[in-house]
């Protein structure tokens, strides 16, 4: 057997075994950066003519470098959206990379994509949307937003041809997410935003609808609601939005990146009624879907609308599209071409645990939301801002400044206790710094709930 061949079997088994360790831990440390000339000082020149070789590469990041990220899956770790995918979801996202895959078109990846839409018509029947309905998965929720702006932008243009020489308007509301902004720059539109950081509805949408000026109703083609705010996870007005979408001819998009897998639980799906009136929808799985990164998904109403705007033309690509490549092709249907088969963890996950797993497991982050609550109410030094909603709460130390939380933070990080960040809610007409919870991980616990509102004493 030649070296290279023993060298390859011997670093497969360390990256297995670390993957071994990883996955069987219970005591994972959460892990804090490192500035760039700490990290090099430790690691040196790793890009050489020569090369460092693998054992060595792969000591420098077990010892110095996976020690300077944070964990999305610790259970401590309660800022942002974090994630928790599943163990099945992550040895299987090995098996993803492994297979070398290109999930653009059928022709090459059937047997990826295959399972990738198994998982999306689980994931469509959550919404309820009608029979026809179908998606793709994406990086993430930004790319799913901006592959459904573009279909709904494109479709607008359709219209009529005055439209085609318009820049397009949208409306959503200060609580949407920041990716419906960064979008909008992309797609070169303009975004009207509603003064609330709360519930968006319907009657203060239909007043700015009202107010715009005929310029503007006539650039105006979409409206963008929230199903699970990414700062408290408030779901908007959605069967409301929908009636104003419906009788004004405007594309209904809900980005529902966070909040999306909370469609699973009995316990809140009544909050998203409306939802099955979307023309668009974008679900993150790599977020209460229990997925690793990068997956996203964005869903159609109508995808043979995506396709228009979407598909891809190009000589080199027409084997991909004739008939004897007949199947699904991903990449007509969002804004990137190449892609990996990025649902497949997701669709192994699914089928080792079955979906009652799942609805037991975003139940919990939902339950885990209610007990630090009840919490926060009958200790002394901290206060709810509002009621818990999702698997968010935002909570105030009474006394502090902004400072105050953003030095806890840095302490508690530093110390690899837990990583809580400070957030801004909107008071009357000031933004005030409060701090957040929001639960994914069903293995947090109580008392890690406990142990870090004492903290702040």
């Amino acid at each position: 057997m030649h070296k290279i061949d023993i060298d390859l079997i011997e670093m497969t088994m360390d990256v297995m075994k670390y993957v071994i360790d990883r996955l069987s831990s219970t005591k994972n440390k959460i892990g804090k950066p490192k500035k760039e000339e700490e990290l090099k000082a430790l690691v040196g020149e790793t890009i050489t003519k020569k090369g460092i070789g693998g054992e060595q590469a792969f000591k420098l990041w077990k010892k110095y470098l996976t020690k300077s990220n944070v964990p999305i899956d610790h259970p401590r770790h309660l800022a942002f959206v974090p994630a928790s995918p599943t163990r099945a979801a992550v040895m299987f996202d090995l098996v993803t990379s492994a297979s070398s895959i290109h999930g653009a078109y059928w022709m090459e990846g059937a047997g990826g994509i295959f399972c990738e839409n198994e998982a999306m018509r689980w994931i469509v029947s959550l919404t309820g949307m009608p029979e026809g309905a179908f998606g793709v998965f994406t990086s993430g929720g930004t790319a799913a937003n901006l592959s459904a702006i573009v279909t709904a932008r494109e479709y607008w243009r359709s219209l009529k041809e005055q439209n085609k020489e318009e820049k397009g308007l949208i409306i959503t509301s200060i609580g949407a997410h920041s990716s419906i902004k960064a979008m909008a720059k992309v797609a070169d539109i303009d975004v009207l935003l509603v003064d609330t950081e709360d519930r968006l509805e319907a009657d203060a949408l239909r007043i700015t609808i009202n107010n715009l000026t005929p310029h503007q109703k006539q650039r105006l083609f979409a409206i963008v609601a929230t199903g699970g705010t990414t700062n408290a996870g408030i779901v908007d007005d959605l069967e409301g939005i929908a009636s104003i979408c419906e009788k004004e001819n405007l594309w209904f998009h809900i980005d529902a990146a966070y909040g999306g897998g909370a469609l699973v639980a009995d316990s809140v799906r009544h909050l998203f009624k409306g939802i099955e009136k979307a023309d668009s929808i974008t679900i993150d799985p790599h977020k209460w879907m229990f997925s690793p990164y990068d997956c996203g998904a964005v869903i159609y109403k109508k995808p043979e609308l995506a396709k228009q705007a979407h598909s891809q033309e190009g000589s080199y690509l027409d084997i991909f599209k004739d008939e004897g490549a007949h199947g699904f092709n991903p990449s007509d249907y969002q804004i990137q071409l190449t892609r990996r088969v990025r649902g497949l963890p997701l669709w192994f996950s699914l089928a080792t645990h079955g979906t009652n797993r799942y609805k037991q497991a975003v139940e919990r982050g939902i339950a885990l939301a209610q007990i630090a609550g009840k919490i926060i109410s009958d200790m002394p030094h901290v206060e709810l801002v509002r009621e818990p909603s999702l698997s968010c709460v935002l909570y105030r130390r009474i006394g502090w400044l902004p400072d105050d939380y953003k030095h806890w933070t840095y302490e508690n990080h530093e110390k690899g206790f837990a990583l809580v960040t400070p957030t801004k809610w909107k008071i009357g007409d000031t933004f005030e710094t409060v701090s957040r919870f929001c639960f994914i991980n069903p293995d947090t616990t109580e008392k890690d709930i406990k142990m870090i509102l004492n903290s702040m004493v």
